[in-house]
């Protein structure tokens, strides 16, 4: 369709809505500013894209990948296994990873989630302390290749950086990654001897800093909590920065007063929750061979208590993952099926909500809004959930940075005569 890419678009002709209606998109610079009528409006040649009845929805976002682990499954050939071997696996493995090494998985995986339709991405990146025994400089590997890949990709892939320290990174390794640019204070409290301990340790860092908090929050069935905790400490916390807390996996095995005391907590202090279906759906449960747990968050008490829920695919062919599409539409699907959502409410939590989580500007189909914008071909979201047409036009900051066209042709059936 278009081989010079990026391209500015100033108007999109022809796209079907949700609703059924075919409209003409008007854009100027980054952001929609009419929405009328098909062939109603018109514009240069060069700075039109007609649409031809594709589907246009908001553009997925990613609200937590592991860009410095993505893509690592082939040279590790980790074994099948819980977090545990997982984690494992990865510590070995990133004992001898160079900063070249990280940046091209993680350009190159980035690069495949535009195509597929995703415009802006939060990684954790790992601060590499090891053990406990890496230097300074080996522990800001990981960062130093994605604030690189970031910069890199300006212009065609939002990319928020967290840095997820673990309980045997010191304090000295943290602050480092966050001196190179990396935006949110993250860990995984849960993984301690003491959680409360290191859930208090990595929020006073961020509060010293000044920067927003995105933890990974009780990745298992039956472990440890300390999501209230984490809501109770940030609850008066300044409002100009985001929180959140990914998996939350032990939400959805808890008793229900329990629970809504939780819930309350979290909606309390505006933490958005990430779900992150396909990795914990593969990494929980292993110990439970009969009546298998999903390992999913509790989604419908957390949507219902109206507290802000995005989901992303997390691991992309890694130790914690050895699958995945690196399509939002994949995460969709998994919340439908495995999460007992609808198709709208699922595509919702992977586009709206992801932003919202992320604290991007609101984008759409909507005067005003960024037009970060994803074109499929599909009649509506129910069939681009079920489907995930490969045909794909994505748009991002208002420019056309990715086109993926598919042939295909199949053998027609021998013809029979009916049986009268």
């Amino acid at each position: 369709m278009e081989p010079q890419l990026p391209r500015p678009l100033a108007l999109l002709r022809g796209a079907r809505l949700p609703d059924g209606r075919c409209v003409d998109v008007a854009i100027a610079g980054e952001t929609v500013t009419a929405v009328a009528a098909a062939g109603s409006m018109t514009a240069e040649p060069e700075a039109t894209l007609d649409l031809d009845g594709r589907l246009l929805l908001t553009a997925p976002a990613e609200p937590h990948a592991h860009l410095d682990k993505a893509l690592s499954s082939d040279r590790i050939q980790p074994p099948l296994g819980d977090l545990g071997s997982a984690i494992a696996a990865w510590v070995d493995h990133a004992e001898d990873m160079t900063v070249a090494e990280i940046a091209d998985r993680a350009r190159t995986q980035a690069l495949t989630m535009l195509a597929a339709g995703t415009t802006a991405i939060r990684t954790h990146v790992d601060v590499l302390s090891a053990r406990g025994t890496a230097s300074v400089q080996e522990a800001t590997r990981g960062a130093r290749a994605l604030v690189q890949v970031r910069r890199e990709l300006a212009g065609l892939v939002d990319l928020e950086l967290v840095a997820l320290a673990g309980h045997h990174a010191p304090d000295e390794h943290v602050e480092a990654v966050l001196d190179l640019g990396v935006d949110l204070v993250g860990g995984a409290p849960h993984l301690a001897d003491d959680p409360e301990a290191d859930l208090v340790r990595l929020l006073a860092i961020a509060e010293r800093r000044g920067l927003g908090v995105d933890m990974h929050a009780d990745e298992s069935l039956d472990g440890p909590v300390t999501l209230d905790r984490y809501a109770q400490i940030v609850r008066d916390w300044p409002r100009d920065r985001q929180y959140s807390a990914g998996h939350c996996v032990r939400l959805g095995t808890m008793e229900p007063d329990r629970l809504a005391e939780v819930v309350a907590d979290v909606r309390a202090a505006d933490i958005g929750v990430v779900t992150l279906p396909i990795t914990n759906l593969y990494l929980q449960g292993w110990q439970h061979p009969v009546s298998t747990p999903r390992g999913l968050t509790a989604l419908r008490a957390l949507l219902d208590a109206g507290v802000r829920v995005a989901a992303g695919a997390d691991n992309v062919r890694d130790p914690f993952n050895p699958v995945g599409r690196s399509d939002a539409f994949e995460t969709a699907s998994l919340l439908v099926t495995a999460g007992h959502l609808t198709p709208d409410e699922a595509y919702a939590l992977v586009s709206d909500g992801a932003r919202s989580v992320m604290g991007l500007p609101v984008a759409g189909v909507t005067p005003g809004a960024r037009a970060d914008l994803l074109a499929v071909d599909a009649t509506n979201v129910v069939d681009a959930v079920a489907n995930a047409p490969a045909d794909r036009v994505v748009i991002a900051h208002g420019r056309l940075v990715a086109v993926t066209e598919v042939r295909r042709t199949v053998a027609a059936p021998a013809a029979t005569a009916l049986v009268p």
